[in-house]
C-alpha cells in the first residue's frame, strides 16, 4: 500500500510542471536597453501582470519564455511585485534553446491549514541579457 501511494505521488510530482499556473502573459518589452561592460551585451526588461485567485486549486505557478540571441552565462532575473512592494526575486538559467522557466510556490498546507503565499494581482519584471546585433555583425 506504502509503494502505491509512493508511486501515485511520484507520478504527480512529474505531471505538475505541465498543469500550473500560467503567468507569462501580455508582455510588455521595454526597448530602452542598458548596455552592459561587454559593449554588445544588453539587458531587456519586461514588465508581466499576474493574477493568482484565492481558490487556485495548484500549489505552483511558473513564470517561462524565451531569450532571442541570449548572451552566454547570464541568468533571466525575476522581480515580483505587490502594490510596488517586492515579495520575490529568482534568477534562472537560460536553456540552450534559449527557453527559460522558473516554478514558484503559491500556497502551502501546514497541518491542516492552507497558506496562500500568493493571492491577487501581482507584477512581474523580468530581465533578460542579450547580444545586441551591431552593423555587419552575424550572430551564430
Amino acid at each position: 500500500m506504502k509503494l502505491l501511494i509512493g508511486a501515485i505521488f511520484g507520478l504527480f510530482i512529474l505531471l505538475l510542471p505541465s498543469i500550473t499556473l500560467p503567468t507569462s502573459q501580455g508582455a510588455e518589452w521595454n526597448q530602452n536597453l542598458v548596455v552592459a561592460p561587454e559593449g554588445n551585451v544588453v539587458t531587456e526588461k519586461s514588465v508581466v501582470s499576474m493574477y493568482i485567485p484565492g481558490d487556485s486549486k495548484l500549489p505552483f505557478g511558473c513564470v517561462w519564455g524565451t531569450v532571442q540571441n541570449a548572451a552566454p552565462g547570464y541568468p533571466v532575473i525575476i522581480q515580483i511585485y505587490q502594490n510596488g512592494k517586492p515579495v520575490y526575486v529568482a534568477q534562472t538559467n537560460v536553456k540552450s534553446d534559449g527557453s527559460y522557466e522558473h516554478y514558484f510556490r503559491v500556497k502551502s498546507v501546514e497541518g491542516n491549514k492552507v497558506i496562500h503565499i500568493f493571492e491577487g494581482n501581482y507584477t512581474v519584471d523580468i530581465f533578460k541579457t542579450v547580444v545586441q546585433n551591431t552593423p555587419g555583425t552575424t550572430l551564430t
